[in-house]
């Protein structure tokens, strides 16, 4: 109860900053909020400032370190940036090891960290040869990236330094991928990309608690390359405009999300995307965007008929999966869609009324391509 009560807590709160609640009391949530804001505010650029000038000091570990973050809260379409980027680097000769906090994994018991010694080393999803931890030990980002990139390490702890370490000693890496590591500090990064979600760029324009920013919009210029993200077929002449003007420096490209296939969950079976042109289909997502996810599935030709949404990074029971598949029946739907971020926190289940599929999706780059390349080009020839 604990644990739902938490996610119910958090999409009230987004609906209140979003403004999608009114009222008074929302109103009066809202400027305790901004408040709130305030003092983030001073406590993040004070943080900024104490690294800025070596009062704090970051540590440097001798090799290529390269961080993938945002500058707002969840929901820039991350994860396929990072594997975009580490099989590329990885194509081109360099040991890549992936360094996540693994967000929402499962936490190992106090009492087995005293027990056990080697559970103050990293969490080793893949070493860069085989899976060695489900998606509740390793969390759901990092097991995926670790399924789809099966020659590139992957490794969860929040001491980056710990884990960069480990990587390099223990399993030969020469090259470290930060994870959602732009704010992550206490290690040297020698380039940053930052994405930037083209649906909403700035968080509301205001930081956490008030809106989703995790550091004011200008603090962008830190920033040596920077992709926005689900991008319309055209381009964003205008948001790539803004933020030039932040950052006049950086290289920008311009990408979308594009289905590229889906896949059965249970059999593995692989189907083209026209298996749900034309069909009454469910969907079910806990992720921070599911309007892009449903859009998406609505683009490819589907009628949803029942839309099941959780919070982000939610983990699913087999009651849940169960009363899902039930009212989908009930709807009509002929099978239920989630994506491929989801479908990793999906229990097993004896009896599957529907077919459950999940979309892969892949990045396509509409502008900035060969920058790109050169920047790949640049790290791994120096």
């Amino acid at each position: 109860m604990g644990k739902q009560s938490n996610e119910r807590l958090e999409q009230r709160l987004l609906k209140v900053i979003s403004k999608e609640v009114q009222g008074k009391r929302a109103a009066c949530l809202r400027g305790l909020l901004r408040v709130l804001s305030w003092v983030f505010y001073l406590l993040v650029q004070l943080r900024l400032l104490l690294f800025k000038h070596r009062i704090l000091r970051a540590s440097t570990l001798g090799c290529q370190v390269i961080s993938v973050g945002n500058v707002t809260v969840g929901g820039t379409g991350k994860t396929p940036i990072v594997e975009t980027f580490a099989r590329s680097l990885h194509q081109k000769g360099r040991k890549v090891a992936i360094l996540s906090r693994g967000y929402k994994s499962r936490k190992t018991p106090f009492w087995e960290k005293i027990l056990r010694k080697e559970e103050r080393l990293p969490r080793v999803v893949s070493n860069g040869e085989q899976l060695l931890l489900n998606s509740d030990l390793a969390g759901d980002e990092p097991f995926m990236l670790a399924s789809n990139l099966p020659e590139v390490a992957v490794l969860v702890d929040k001491d980056r330094v710990k884990s960069g370490k480990y990587a390099i000693r223990k399993l030969g890496c020469d090259t470290l991928v930060l994870d959602d590591g732009f704010q992550y500090l206490g290690l040297q990064h020698r380039m940053d990309i930052v994405l930037v979600d083209y649906t909403n760029p700035f968080g509301y324009s205001r930081l956490l608690p008030r809106g989703l920013l995790r550091e004011p919009a200008r603090n962008i210029k830190r920033a040596g390359f920077i992709f926005i993200t689900k991008c319309p077929p055209e381009g964003a002449p205008e948001l790539k405009a803004t933020l030039r003007a932040l950052n006049p420096y950086a290289e920008i490209s311009e990408c979308r999300h594009t289905s590229k296939y889906l896949k059965n969950l249970y059999t593995r079976e692989q189907l083209g995307l026209d298996a749900i042109e034309g069909r009454k289909v469910a969907t079910i997502s806990g992720i921070a965007v599911p309007q892009g996810f449903e859009n998406g599935v609505r683009t490819l030709g589907a009628e949803i008929v029942y839309s099941a949404r959780y919070a982000d990074h939610h983990r699913y029971t087999q009651q849940e999966i169960i009363e899902t598949i039930n009212k989908a029946v009930h709807a009509g739907a002929e099978m239920i869609v989630t994506t491929e971020k989801d479908a990793v926190r999906f229990p097993r289940i004896d009896r599957c009324d529907l077919p459950v599929i999940y979309l892969r999706v892949e990045i396509e780059m509409l502008s900035g391509s060969d920058a790109f390349n050169d920047w790949i080009n640049r790290i791994c020839f120096k």
